[in-house]
């Protein structure tokens, strides 16, 4: 079933590692947004996942925040202190102004993220790029960028489950990555594991993979900005996100703005922590 109205395709080595929809037909209670899906390896293994059946609102490589001024811009149930994930209608939506730059290898766009109502909460500028690593055969590197504005008359704060008040380091919203299915492993310099990773704030994550069909790969993860934690999953689901308000709100002052810049190398193979920081 295609959820998609256009594909724009990212090329590296005339392969075509990446597809972003910008504007899915999709139920409103998703917080319908921009995702990239299918991602792959080089060798064309898929590592993202989209609509699955545990989480419906995640959407391969998407921006989504819980709470924007007390709107869902994430999809699904919202946490409501002291009731937890509550059905509510507050669900936004994230949708395309205007085409920047368009090359096989990225894109430039900007974004409205909106209220239920169709009004503008903050505006988004957003770079997206594929590109080769030098002397490597196995991997690429998918560089994301992005710059939310506030209103010149209001500010816009950003919160989380966690933020309201979701007590076991939920605090997701950001940039984030839904893992394809099977089994995956996260660590970083200094830890392994999903209890030890998530809410960290090291240089790099990884996520040690292995595709449904057997296929082995490996994401490694990097650009937190000030402020920021990495919240991530690999046990009820795989997941990785660069987490806004991981454990307080961020407020962008009105006419203000704040800036992010990820990059995540997709390499086939599962590789070990000894070679995996030249890669951040």
């Amino acid at each position: 079933m295609s959820h998609e109205t256009t594909a724009t395709r990212l090329r590296v080595r005339g392969e075509t590692v990446a597809e972003y929809v910008p504007e899915p037909d999709l139920d409103p209670r998703l917080s319908p947004r921009p995702y990239l899906h299918p991602v792959r390896t080089l060798a064309g293994v898929t590592v993202t996942d989209i609509l699955p059946e545990d989480h419906p609102h995640h959407l391969g490589v998407s921006v989504g925040v819980q709470d924007v001024n007390r709107f869902n811009l994430w999809g699904g149930r919202t946490y409501v202190r002291d009731q937890g994930y509550t059905w509510l209608e507050d669900h936004g939506r994230i949708v395309p102004e205007s085409w920047g730059r368009q090359a096989d290898n990225g894109f430039g766009q900007r974004l409205r993220w909106l209220d239920r109502s169709g009004q503008t909460l903050a505006t988004e500028d957003r770079t997206v790029s594929a590109g080769a690593i030098a002397g490597r055969d196995d991997a690429w590197l998918l560089d994301f960028a992005y710059t939310l504005t506030a209103p010149a008359d209001r500010d816009v704060t950003l919160g989380s489950p966690a933020t309201n008040g979701r007590p076991d380091g939920a605090g997701y919203g950001g940039f984030f990555w839904r893992a394809a299915p099977g089994d995956t492993r996260v660590l970083t310099a200094s830890a392994e594991g999903e209890k030890q990773v998530n809410g960290s704030t090291e240089p790099w994550l990884a996520m040690v993979g292995q595709s449904t069909d057997g296929a082995p790969y490996t994401l490694v993860f990097s650009g937190l900005g000030e402020g920021d934690q990495w919240f991530t999953r690999d046990g009820e689901y795989p997941g990785v996100c660069v987490a806004l308000a991981y454990q307080r709100t961020l407020t962008i002052p009105a006419g203000g703005r704040i800036s992010r810049r990820h990059r995540v190398a997709v390499v086939d193979g599962a590789l070990t922590r000894d070679r995996l920081a030249g890669l951040s």
